[in-house]
């Protein structure tokens, strides 16, 4: 179940984040967009509606929530790209699951609107300096000060987790 629930495993980065690192990450930020529509590509129907998992969201619901997720994120790297340390707003992920967008609309809308999302949040990216790297918001449902180049390789993974889920119920389904 655990292997169902995080295939690529859990986030991990130790030490210093540096600028290496964080190229390749935005490298990858800008790869994914191409990588879940791929994952996506050709599902319709009742395979949309398919759970990742026992318990899970549907492959429908997994696409719409990385919209959700990633359009969370890069209006958290503006607010602590202008704002000292913001507060940000947490959102009930799993309520928006259940929305009729997230349980009804076709994937295409959240396909494109990664695929814009992540233009504009590459192009930002590739224009920060390291000490804009080091800005920080607070995330009040953790209670825990985030910096934005930790953010970073939280949400590559975050995508990539995403689009494994998908990948696996798809070679497990044999589609």
């Amino acid at each position: 179940m655990e292997e169902l629930r995080y295939p690529i495993g859990k986030f991990e980065h130790e030490g210093e984040i540096s600028a290496a690192q964080r190229r390749l990450w935005i490298q990858e930020i800008a790869a994914l967009p191409g990588q879940l529509s791929e994952a996506a590509r050709g599902l319709d129907g009742e395979r949309l509606d398919t759970p990742y998992r026992e318990g899970g969201w549907t492959v429908r619901q997994v696409v719409h929530h990385v919209g959700d997720s990633h359009m969370n994120c890069l209006m958290r790297f503006k607010l602590a790209l202008t704002e000292e340390q913001p507060a940000i707003k947490p959102y009930e992920e799993q309520l928006w699951a259940e929305l009729a967008d997230s349980r009804a609309l076709p994937v295409e809308p959240s396909l494109a609107l990664v695929s814009a999302l992540h233009v504009r949040w590459t192009a930002l990216l590739e224009s920060m300096t390291d000490e804009q790297f080091s800005r920080a918001f607070y995330h009040p449902g953790s209670g825990q000060v985030v910096r934005l180049d930790r953010c970073l390789g939280m949400y590559v993974w975050h995508g990539k987790h995403h689009t494994a889920h998908i990948d696996r119920l798809r070679d497990r389904m044999g589609w």
